[in-house]
């Protein structure tokens, strides 16, 4: 299985001479600026409804936080990263905002369409082998109505996240440090490891949050994967979609996340996992991760995604 790198070449040639590492370090700056403020903003106004909703205020910020309103309030705020990311390249590199998205400069529908099949394929089996690990799964507190009226809210909101974060990380840094520098151990490594880091779970144990880690990082791989064999962020938005779509709506795994699961798994914060279980849990999702990456890119699989190559990139 080898990957043509022509698209990824077009893609990381594509910024304009205003792309410099300043420039670069000063336009992330922005966007934390703005994603800070969002998120400050929306977590207030959110805590005053939720307090006025519940005409109590013992439950504190931790029973926001774990509230459907405070589930949607930390999904509003990714918003912030997409006006942060605007500002940059508009004001910062004077690019359109869209010259993130891949060469032809949109979303290329058939590779999202097909990295969200994909990962929706390999989180199922994720989930039985989970299933298989720890065997304590029960109904979540939803009710079937309530779940089908908020899926298309929190499906929105979901993309909302995930576009955010892979127009920042597998976009805006890819893109810009790889028009800087050569090594992928810059490019592909840096922005994966910044990305991981931001998964740490202060309420995990350390060997948990090691497995959690290992797993996420080799996610994150995979999207950098299929941004370089493409150009394009479609794949890398459709898998991203579909890894947390399951995780909001089907099958959670965290009890801060777990309002509108259809089923809640045993939490990986709460106590009681042995080292060993820590040690499996990172190798399904390593495994998960790999065997998605076969189903995006080996020649032989329906899912294959196409590069964007310069005659494709009109129909891509």
């Amino acid at each position: 299985m080898t990957i043509d790198p022509a698209a990824f070449e077009r893609y990381r040639h594509s910024p304009n001479v205003r792309t410099t590492l300043p420039r670069l370090l000063l336009g992330t700056g922005i966007v934390v600026l703005f994603w800070a403020a969002t998120t400050v903003a929306v977590l207030v106004g959110g805590t005053y409804a939720f307090f006025a909703w519940q005409a109590a205020t013992s439950s504190g910020m931790q029973g926001f936080l774990a509230s459907p309103l405070g589930i949607l309030t930390a999904l509003v705020s990714f918003a912030g990263i997409w006006i942060g990311l605007w500002v940059a390249m508009r004001w910062v590199h004077g690019e359109k905002l869209s010259a993130l998205l891949g060469n032809s400069r949109r979303v290329s529908w058939s590779g999202f369409l097909k990295g969200l099949t994909a990962v929706l394929i390999t989180s199922f089996i994720s989930e039985v082998l989970l299933y298989l690990l720890q065997p304590q799964i029960a109904r979540g507190p939803i009710g079937l109505s309530s779940w089908l009226l908020f899926a298309i809210p929190i499906a929105a909101l979901t993309l909302l996240q995930t576009s955010s974060e892979e127009l920042l990380f597998r976009g805006y840094l890819l893109r810009g440090l790889a028009s800087r520098f050569k090594s992928p151990f810059v490019w592909a490594l840096l922005p994966a490891l910044l990305f991981t880091s931001l998964h740490w779970s202060a309420n995990s144990s350390a060997a948990i949050n090691a497995c959690v880690l290992a797993s996420i990082a080799a996610f994150a791989l995979l999207l950098t994967l299929v941004v370089y064999a493409t150009g394009n962020l479609g794949a890398a938005l459709g898998a991203h979609l579909g890894n947390n779509l399951t995780g909001f709506l089907l099958i959670s795994h965290q009890e801060s996340y777990n309002s509108f699961a259809l089923f809640n798994a045993r939490p990986l914060e709460g106590p009681g996992w042995a080292t060993s279980d820590a040690v499996l849990i990172a190798f399904i999702g390593i495994a998960c991760s790999l065997l998605t990456v076969v189903l995006l890119l080996h020649p032989r699989s329906p899912l294959k995604v196409a590069a964007e190559l310069p005659d494709r990139a009109s129909t891509a």
